[in-house]
């Protein structure tokens, strides 16, 4: 295990880095990747989005993943991120990440 990867990504514009099969892919939240969520876990206001955050099961983080990578250009499905090899206390430090440096 190893935290999200520093330096190769931009973090004024709110990106990480996370490990997926081997390669180094940028995470990024950004207004899209938001509708996107709000879309998936079918709320309407980020607060009740950010509640909703609050307890993610497995497949919830691979919804976040896929939406995080989207908006950074990646096109990956939860289907595709359940196939892969993710650490998952990378993932996770990955998506806190996300989210704190898009609300710092």
């Amino acid at each position: 295990m190893s935290a999200p990867l520093k330096g190769a990504a931009n973090a004024a514009r709110g990106e990480v880095r996370l490990m997926i099969d081997g390669q180094a892919h940028t995470l990024c939240l950004t207004l899209g990747a938001l509708a996107q969520l709000e879309a998936a876990f079918d709320v309407i206001s980020l607060e009740d989005l950010a509640q909703r955050l609050e307890r993610l099961s497995a497949g919830d983080s691979l919804i976040v993943l896929a939406a995080l990578l989207s908006g950074a250009g990646h096109d990956l499905s939860p289907a595709d991120l359940a196939r892969s090899a993710i650490d998952v206390q990378d993932a996770a430090l990955a998506i806190d990440e996300a989210f704190r440096l898009a609300f710092a």
